[in-house]
């Protein structure tokens, strides 16, 4: 572990007790639409075969049907594995399933506030919180029903849709969320093997892939950007500047 992240691992978590959660280097987002046709249950084994330890689960245009049938097979298919499941924005789902695998839940500046949520969760499920700007950064920090926080998008995407992408922030805005917050960090937005190095040395505890990690075959992309976060200027020794 990096001197910062030695620094940060005992109270950078939120509150309820809740343990700091080991996310990996990578954490893949099964995107329903990004990965069609491929079924999200084979691909999130697939992620879990290659080593990934924390995977979302997004479908912003499946019915509520597709979601509880969709939450259920990905369950059976981590069950055994080491990753944890997260669901993006679906609280009640996350609830229903946290005996059969979910872990966490990753919530967005339009979605239930993190204070709303967690009387739904309970206090054992993780949440996250996407920030754009130093603003909800910082509330995001101070929130203690907030877990982890995200911050992005880093480089440019069209991965957000239907909604439009946020402005680009940068690699010296992971550098300036770093120091300002103990609690897990993870970046979005744009990344790829190439781009996931520079995320991790900019002090991310770990790098969020969609389009990087859904488009083509799921295992070898995984792999691809594991070696990448391994790489010399990605692995654990990462934040010794801070």
């Amino acid at each position: 572990m990096s001197a910062r992240h030695a620094g940060t691992a005992a109270g950078g978590g939120g509150g309820g007790g809740r343990p700091r959660p080991d996310l990996g280097p990578l954490y893949a987002i099964a995107d329903a639409e990004a990965l069609a046709p491929l079924p999200v249950p084979s691909a999130v084994a697939a992620m879990a075969a290659a080593g990934v330890r924390t995977i979302q689960l997004r479908a912003k245009r499946w019915s509520g049907r597709q979601w509880y049938e969709g939450v259920a097979a990905t369950c059976r298919a981590l069950a055994g594995s080491r990753a944890a499941l997260w669901l993006d924005d679906r609280a009640d789902l996350a609830a229903l399933f946290a005996a059969s695998g979910v872990r966490g839940l990753h919530l967005g500046q339009r979605d239930l506030p993190p204070g709303a949520a967690r009387p739904v969760v309970g206090d054992s499920l993780w949440i996250g919180m996407s920030t754009h700007n130093e603003r909800q950064l910082a509330a995001a920090d101070a929130d203690p029903e907030v877990d982890l926080i995200a911050v992005g998008p880093v480089f440019p995407t069209t991965g957000k849709v239907p909604a439009p992408p946020d402005p680009a922030v940068g690699l010296d805005f992971i550098r300036w969320a770093r120091a300002r917050t103990a609690k897990p960090l993870v970046a979005i937005g744009g990344i790829d093997a190439e781009r996931l190095a520079a995320v991790l040395a900019a002090g991310a505890d770990a790098a969020v892939a969609l389009g990087a990690v859904c488009r083509g075959d799921v295992r070898e992309n995984c792999l691809r950007l594991l070696a990448a976060a391994a790489s010399p200027g990605g692995g654990q020794e990462r934040c010794t500047s801070f």
